[in-house]
């Protein structure tokens, strides 16, 4: 299970993803630690079985056991946060706004590795997520601690193909399936 196997089961039609998926990971400027923590957290937020089965060995073996459990914890809060926030945001009531969240966060402020690879991670997971409100969040925190907008394209780029390949794969395992039910 690889990266190489991920690609080569990316069909034909889809074959920008396959050279997108082989160009944000095998070719990214991110170091190590950001790169792997953001595709982790992206093959969990992209809800994709193959994709994470596929992504996790390599970032595994890439990552710190810290790092790796930050990376899974970033998916896991942000799983939780990007839905209150957007539904907060999407609301035309300003006053949900005004009332506290009451809802535990306590990784984000002590995440077992640097805060900006844990807020690089966390702003990936939002972009699959769709929580503008997160998004700019993490965007203002990175932009604060001196990351450049190109680090920043980076992680979200890998987001978006992370994301689309997931669909991609998803669905045609589906077709597949419905294609075997119908040949019975």
């Amino acid at each position: 299970m690889s990266l190489d196997s991920l690609k080569a089961a990316v069909p034909d039609f889809a074959k920008d993803l396959k050279l997108n998926l082989g160009s944000v990971i095998g070719n990214s400027g991110l170091p190590q630690q950001q790169l792997w923590g953001t595709v982790l957290s992206c093959a969990i937020a992209a809800r994709s079985p193959r994709v994470l089965r596929e992504l996790e060995p390599e970032a595994k073996a890439a990552l710190s056991p810290e790092a790796y459990t930050a990376a899974k914890s970033a998916a896991a809060v942000m799983a939780m946060n990007n839905v209150f926030y957007r539904t907060r945001h999407l609301l035309s009531d300003p006053e949900y706004g005004t009332l506290r969240a009451g809802l535990r966060m306590n990784v984000i402020g002590n995440p077992g590795v640097e805060k900006v690879d844990f807020e690089l991670w966390s702003l990936a997971v939002s972009a699959i997520n769709g929580c503008g409100q997160c998004l700019d969040s993490h965007e203002q925190v990175l932009r604060k601690a001196g990351v450049d907008r190109e680090t920043i394209q980076e992680a979200f780029k890998i987001a978006s193909v992370i994301q689309a390949v997931a669909v991609t794969l998803d669905a045609e395992a589906a077709l597949a399936a419905e294609a075997a039910l119908a040949a019975e």
